[in-house]
């Protein structure tokens, strides 16, 4: 019975005295780039690795540029190094990569896309959602513009982007018809300030009826806008992003309205819930959307900047709550 008694106090005692999880320092988080050249994947990584210099984190950063093949290898590369966790802005290998850090018993966190349970265990997934995008834009004409006639001149179809944005679009359609009817919309195959602007300069070539374009990205607004200039018409132009290029393009009257996406917001909220799961905590909810906030001229002053991760991180904490633990 004494033995007993002294194998239980010093099982007490080692584990009274043996560092959890929450209380390890220099936590190390594996990154698994989509492109680093990239300025919506660079804004992303930015807020990560904002959040990790605050709480201490080293980030072993790994680009794939684009190449799924590669991002399988560089995954293998960090489960091979005993990453603490894995945040990964995925190619087409996300869900290979799922299962690989599951098999690894490494966790892992999905950027930019969401995955069913079909793919595996996540820790978190946080994505911007173009359908929200292509929403919000709709409902902003129809609730700025009366009797809203919309030209939407889209990129080209075939990656997903399009066909997603479009799914809002015909949403709010539906929603706002009483408010907002579409006059057309134009693809742009090349997805070019070239391309919008000569589908663009078709159309108005024909002599059709409309007031407002929503474009689908700066590059589609910016050919929309030069069409319209040419053709001496004062109709405003939606865009989307919140880019710094939307922001200047704004100040010059390019564009009237942007449905912004701060892509910072993406890699602070990642940080969040990988900050959370390797302290045993839980933060935010297993999918989060990246938040899209509409910027006219009434709230210009309201941009969020990509580049301005401390106005991220307090969008952060006052809209989803502080990281747990506290940093």
């Amino acid at each position: 019975m004494k033995k007993l008694v002294c194998l239980l106090l010093a099982l007490a005692t080692t584990l009274a005295f043996a560092p959890c999880l929450a209380e390890k320092d220099n936590f190390t988080i594996g990154y698994l780039a989509w492109d680093l050249g990239l300025s919506w994947n660079i804004a992303t990584y930015s807020g990560l690795k904002y959040g990790a210099d605050k709480a201490g984190c080293k980030i072993i950063e790994l680009d794939c540029k684009q190449d799924a093949a590669v991002q399988v290898d560089q995954a293998q590369q960090l489960i091979n190094q005993e990453v603490d966790i894995i945040v990964m802005f995925p190619t087409t290998a996300g869900e290979t990569i799922i299962k690989m850090c599951n098999d690894a018993g490494i966790p892992i966190i999905a950027e930019n896309s969401f995955y069913d349970e079909s793919a595996g265990e996540t820790a978190g997934q946080v994505a911007c959602q173009y359908n929200d995008i292509g929403y919000a834009a709709v409902k902003w004409a129809a609730e700025n513009i009366e009797n809203a006639k919309l030209v939407y001149v889209s990129g080209y179809y075939g990656i997903g982007v399009t066909e997603i944005y479009e799914d809002g679009v015909n949403q709010a359609l539906a929603d706002f018809a009483d408010k907002v009817t579409l006059a057309a919309q134009l693809t742009d195959d090349d997805w070019t300030i070239e391309g919008a602007y000569n589908v663009m300069s078709s159309y108005i070539n024909g002599g059709y009826d409309f007031n407002i374009v929503f474009a689908q990205d700066d590059v589609v607004a910016k050919g929309a806008y030069q069409a319209l200039k040419e053709a001496g018409l004062d109709i405003g132009v939606i865009s989307t992003g919140g880019s710094e290029d939307s922001h200047i393009a704004m100040e010059n009257g390019e564009m009237i309205a942007n449905m912004t996406a701060p892509a910072d917001l993406q890699g602070l909220i990642a940080f969040g819930m990988a900050w959370a799961e390797l302290n045993g905590e839980t933060w935010g909810g297993d999918k989060i959307a990246l938040p899209v906030i509409p910027i006219d001229m009434a709230n210009f002053d309201e941009w969020l900047f990509w580049d301005d991760l401390d106005g991220g991180y307090q969008w952060v904490v006052a809209n989803i709550g502080p990281y747990v633990p506290a940093i």
